[in-house]
């Protein structure tokens, strides 16, 4: 194995994926995303572990052609698409702090990177999507010629089940769970026993705190701004940064 794009792929990009992956669902957790955002943004996480991962699995398994190109290319451009969806969606919800923030700037940027390294050790298959170069198309699915080590392919597996699916697994569960003790506590009178003691922001003010608009504190970080926000709404004078 002396090909450096694909020892970069192997070794970095991927472990680097596992371990951004692994770090943002802390982050959730910290949010306490299960009685904020809840099983919706859950289940959008999990739909972005989909995109990014059946293309991770093609390349993997299969010989790397026009088709396995194409449908990396596709699943980028909608898991990137999912990615605008979700943050939207959270900040208007929970916090989204700094840290996470950056996190989410790996997760963009590496299935991006990945993409590109696949692409350029595969240059004849993707100039052939656009008629140019010496070979026809191949759209063909084909098991690899020459496979990856049986203990990388089941490494890689069970790390992705186990840091990956299984934790946001979780988080959705999660979500489901303190909805559903929500809904009970609502149809009983009472508040329920899940973490929902957290005061509902409207569309427009949670508009001003994210990342599309002046944050409502004047704060450079849209999440300190609408944690700001709901610390008032809940009669709780919050601390701002001396400048």
């Amino acid at each position: 194995m002396d090909d450096p794009t694909l020892i970069i792929l192997m070794y970095f990009i991927i472990p680097i994926w596992f371990l951004a992956g692994i770090v943002d669902w802390f982050c959730h957790r910290r949010s306490n995303i299960s009685g904020t955002s809840g099983a919706k943004e859950s289940f959008i996480h999990l739909l972005m572990f989909a995109e990014v991962g059946i293309p991770l699995f093609m390349v993997l398994i299969f010989e790397v052609n026009s088709l396995i190109i194409a449908i990396s290319i596709v699943l980028f451009f909608v898991h990137e698409a999912t990615a605008m969806w979700d943050v939207s969606y959270a900040v208007t919800k929970r916090r989204v702090g700094p840290i996470e923030q950056h996190v989410h700037s790996f997760l963009e940027m590496i299935p991006l990177l990945a993409l590109v390294l696949v692409v350029g050790r595969h240059w004849p298959h993707f100039t052939a999507l656009f008629g140019i170069g010496g070979i026809p198309a191949d759209f063909a699915l084909q098991l690899k010629e020459d496979p990856l080590p049986t203990w990388y392919l089941v490494t890689v597996l069970l790390v992705a089940l186990a840091l990956e699916f299984v934790p946001y697994l979780e988080e959705l569960m999660r979500g489901l769970k303190d909805k559903n003790q929500a809904n009970s506590g609502k149809s009983n009178g009472t508040r329920g026993t899940g973490d929902t003691n957290v005061t509902p922001v409207s569309d427009a003010e949670a508009e001003a705190a994210s990342p599309y608009a002046t944050s409502v504190a004047g704060e450079e970080d849209p999440g300190v701004a609408l944690e700001e926000l709901v610390e008032s709404r809940n009669g709780v004078i919050p601390i701002t940064k001396k400048r």
